[in-house]
């Protein structure tokens, strides 16, 4: 694993968006970082994973004050993020799980 766990979760969500473009024509999600959180003073990133078409959102957040932890969330684009994240150790994550999850989730 990288140095910096946001490029590295930045590197799988590409990989997990091509292989969900190659084998999913319904399925066309927009991945985004966000800096909202950091900018509001709060240590965390934000990478955000959105189906325009289900109206659909993962939220994934790299916190710094649980290292080597991954908080996601599967919500709507239209719902504020909530607290009742689930979590997960960020060595577990991966492309395939991610793609995975795109794929159930948005499908």
């Amino acid at each position: 694993m990288s140095e910096d766990p946001l490029k590295t979760l930045s590197d799988m969500a590409s990989d997990a968006h091509a292989r969900i473009q190659a084998t999913h024509d319904h399925i066309n999600p927009v991945i985004e970082v966000r800096r909202k959180m950091r900018d509001a003073g709060i240590p965390a990133d934000v990478m955000t994973i959105d189906c325009l078409r289900t109206r659909r959102r993962i939220t994934l957040i790299l916190h710094d004050g649980q290292p080597g932890m991954l908080l996601y969330q599967f919500i709507t684009i239209d719902e504020e993020v909530g607290n009742n994240f689930q979590s997960m150790a960020f060595a577990d994550m991966d492309t395939q799980k991610l793609f995975g999850w795109i794929e159930d989730y948005f499908g």
